[in-house]
């Protein structure tokens, strides 16, 4: 049987414990699922916002702007990703 990785946690900084207390404050967080539903939401805009990165560095041209070439972008649907943190859309 494989041994589990185990994540080693650095030193709480001034930095970390600014944006520990940013992100209680910005979702109410109590417990530790308020603590899931905010990583949840955090991660997946992160996946989002590199998802739209990448197909404006594919295409060559950002989401909003204009382009003659016949590949443009005529809107967007709805994606799943699953990941341990949970699915997202």
């Amino acid at each position: 049987m494989a041994k589990k990785n185990v994540y080693k946690v650095g030193p709480l900084t001034e930095g970390k414990k600014n944006i520990i207390a940013s992100l209680i404050e910005e979702y109410d967080i109590e417990t530790a699922e308020d603590i899931q539903d905010a990583l949840k939401d955090l991660l997946g805009g992160t996946i989002k916002s590199m998802m739209e990165s990448e197909m404006d560095d594919h295409l060559g041209y950002s989401k909003s702007e204009r382009s003659s070439n016949p590949n443009y972008r005529n809107g967007s649907k709805s994606k799943h990703v699953r990941s341990s943190y949970g699915e997202f859309n």
